[in-house]
């Protein structure tokens, strides 16, 4: 069996590249090696067993190439930022996408099965509940709100703070330009699978953390942001109140879900929550990497917000657990692998980019009233 990895240089997709080199897979990998999340081009941790093909999705004839007797797409590749390159988004997840299936269809490639890399980014602000009005799909909050330094979700019809509920996969509400993008993605992969006969799956990750996370990429997470900063002796910068919530799976649980779908028929045209399925406040996410080093660095909440952010974001995993899959390993493992991982590359590099300056001077960090 031949898997091709799309994104299989990246954090996730190298992960996937080993579980497939060890259940027997001869693996090919597509990766663009994006200069922001690899400056020193192919990593070191790819295997060098792989058939590696270096160029974007979006280039027909390579992916055409790429495709080449393949039983298996594992679809990884993705633009993720925070900075306003709105069109790149769509360019990647979306065209990437159906360009994907575009010759798959054309060329009648006997493709058994794809596995699409979608987010928990296409909930939006999340659903909610009223106790007066019930279930709703907040618009994200405004400008406004967030310049007075209110941070909770409000009923639309009432102006109470109303409660976050569990993330469940039947209800969609994207805003910003990577959630339509992975939204689009898996759109695009579902209905064109389901139409043509060609199973497909889609994973909507939560923050996914463990070893191998870029130490460049601006998007990759406050573990790499939180690390990256106490271990240079710089306060810890919060944004809001520190009180949002979120939801972080271990790396290796997002592997074991890929494989699972894998093999599971039952899983087919469908899309699944993929987290921990447990609340953690940005303010303990802080506190527990200051005590996993040993810093006493300062927490900084500095009343600045991130334009896009959402207020809470933990998914309901019920549905994947239906069909044998269940989040193994805790937030304490997530941090012990990613410090394990960055001193095995000779601690966190000179050249990290400074990501909270660069987002205030395009606008994506704002400042509240409060």
């Amino acid at each position: 069996m031949r898997v091709l990895v799309t994104g299989g240089a990246g954090f996730i997709g190298s992960h996937l590249v080993d579980r497939f080199l060890q259940a027997g897979f001869s693996v090919r990998v597509l990766d663009s090696l994006d200069r922001k999340t690899h400056p020193n081009g192919r990593p070191a941790y790819l295997s060098p067993s792989v058939e590696f093909l270096h160029g974007s999705v979006t280039d027909r004839r390579l992916l055409r190439k790429a495709l080449e007797d393949v039983d298996v797409v594992s679809h990884q590749a993705a633009y993720q930022d925070y900075m306003p390159d709105f069109s790149k988004f769509m360019h990647v997840n979306g065209v990437g996408t159906a360009l994907l299936y575009e010759l798959i269809v054309q060329d009648r490639l006997p493709v058994k099965k794809v596995i699409v890399a979608s987010s928990q980014a296409v909930y939006g602000e999340g659903q909610y509940e009223c106790l007066k009005h019930g279930l709703f799909l907040p618009r994200p909050r405004s400008h406004e709100q967030l310049a007075r330094g209110e941070w909770e979700v409000q009923c639309p019809r009432c102006g109470n703070q109303a409660a976050p509920l569990l993330l469940s996969e039947e209800h969609t509400n994207p805003f910003n330009q990577y959630a339509v993008s992975k939204l689009s993605e898996e759109k695009t992969a579902l209905g064109l699978g389901w139409l043509h006969g060609i199973p497909t799956v889609a994973l909507r990750y939560s923050i996914t953390q463990g070893a191998r996370q870029s130490l460049y990429n601006h998007y990759s997470g406050v573990c790499r942001i939180f690390f990256s900063r106490a271990l240079r002796a710089l306060p810890l910068i919060i944004y809001e109140d520190g009180r949002q919530t979120r939801d972080f799976v271990h790396v290796q649980d997002v592997v074991d879900a890929n494989m699972l779908v894998l093999e599971n028929d039952e899983a087919n045209f469908q899309a699944f929550n993929v987290g921990s399925g447990k609340r953690t406040t940005v303010l303990e996410y802080a506190e527990a990497v200051l005590a996993r080093i040993g810093s006493e660095v300062d927490l900084q909440v500095s009343g600045e917000y991130r334009r896009g952010d959402n207020r809470h974001s933990v998914s309901s995993i019920g549905n994947l657990r239906q069909i044998g899959w269940k989040p193994y390993r805790d937030l304490s493992a997530i941090m012990d692998d990613f410090l394990e991982w960055i001193e095995s590359v000779g601690g966190v590099p000179e050249e990290v980019t400074d990501a909270y300056g660069k987002m205030r001077r395009a606008g994506v960090v704002l400042t509240s009233s409060c």
